[in-house]
């Protein structure tokens, strides 16, 4: 059984705190939050202790993994310090905002022999795991052209919510908080990107950051990818999608969260193929899907084999690598390759 604590009480925590009480290796033990009654509420329906200091958490109650929730700006903190505790670590999207915390992140968490995961759900939805397996068995041939897009609505009382939201210090634009799984998947099917051009605005909301954006990929395959992500979709959520397209296959999986097979076509058919294209479609109940239980799950299991999780701190690193390029692009108004060192990118700063 492993003892889990919650560093972070706000909107994903609901969705963590659920998937825990379903898994039986879990024990979730303390919750932490700085604003004392978001802490105390979450800890009362469950009747766990809770704590608005984490360092006291972790003393008092030794947990075998920690859940890292707090807002995005603050991830990489937060991780440095609870590495010297000896504990495992899962981090929400993105792992960080800046590529140097994201590789001190990386390196506290090897010195201490712990291991550090970074949520990116979407790939266990049913629909992107039948894509993976059709990539991995080489049916679409030469790759040709990926894409995603997200065209979500966020509206300016999702950005009041907390005075960090919608800032380049502590969060970032629709690109690197609501489509980074979409970025995560594209690069998890494609293949490692070479270069990116990209732009950025802001259109309907009062933010520091973009709601709008699109950015163009070179891949090292040859292949391009287009990126499209909007939080000014109205009156509602529209889309979470990506297309593949190669010589031999086309695939589009959609819905409003990665989650509808809406295209599935192979110039070499085989008799799975109608079954795959029907019984993988989910209908989740919100934007954050049914993967994350699978994702803990995954979590869970690598921390008892000792074995690799699908999403670990090196994994993690190469959306948010993508992420920065693409606002270097938008600040120098230059196609920008991926190994790049940061001079203008203003994420996390």
């Amino acid at each position: 059984m492993l003892k889990v604590a919650l560093i972070g009480c706000g909107r994903i925590s609901k969705k963590h705190v659920a998937c825990l009480q379903a898994i039986e290796q879990t024990q979730l033990c303390a919750v932490c939050d700085i604003v004392e009654q978001r802490a105390r509420d979450c800890a009362d329906a469950l009747d766990i202790p809770y704590y608005t200091d984490y360092h006291e958490m972790l003393r008092q109650e030794k947990p075998d993994l920690v859940h890292v929730l707090t807002p995005s700006g603050l991830h990489g903190a937060h991780v440095l310090d609870i590495a010297d505790y000896g504990c495992h670590i899962l981090v929400e999207k993105p792992m960080a905002l800046t590529l140097e915390d994201a590789d001190s992140m990386i390196e506290a968490c090897d010195r201490a022999g712990t291991k550090l995961f970074v949520v990116k759900q979407n790939r266990y939805n049913l629909a992107v795991q039948q894509l993976k397996r059709a990539l991995d068995a080489g049916r679409f041939g030469k790759l040709v052209l990926g894409t995603v897009r997200v065209r979500w609505c966020r509206r300016q009382d999702y950005y009041d919510q907390d005075a960090w939201r919608g800032t380049w210090a502590m969060d970032g634009g629709v690109l690197t908080t609501q489509a980074s799984h979409h970025i995560d998947l594209l690069e998890w099917c494609m293949g490692e990107v070479e270069s990116v051009f990209a732009r950025t605005t802001t259109r309907l909301v009062d933010i520091e950051v973009e709601d709008t954006g699109v950015a163009m990929l070179q891949f090292t395959s040859g292949a391009l990818g287009i990126i499209e992500a909007t939080t000014a979709t109205r009156p509602e959520d529209l889309e979470g999608s990506i297309s593949v397209l190669g010589e031999k296959g086309s695939v589009e999986i959609g819905g409003f969260a990665v989650n509808e097979i809406k295209t599935w076509n192979f110039a070499d058919k085989n008799e799975q193929d109608e079954e795959i294209r029907t019984d993988n479609n989910q209908m989740p109940p919100d934007v954050y899907g049914f993967g994350h239980r699978l994702f803990i799950e995954n979590v869970v299991q690598s921390i008892q084999s000792k074995t690799s999780g699908l999403v670990h701190g090196l994994e993690g690193r190469k959306s948010l690598e993508l992420i920065n390029a693409i606002y270097e692009s938008v600040e120098t108004g230059r196609e920008v390759p991926l190994k790049f060192r940061a001079r203008k990118c203003r994420l996390g700063r």
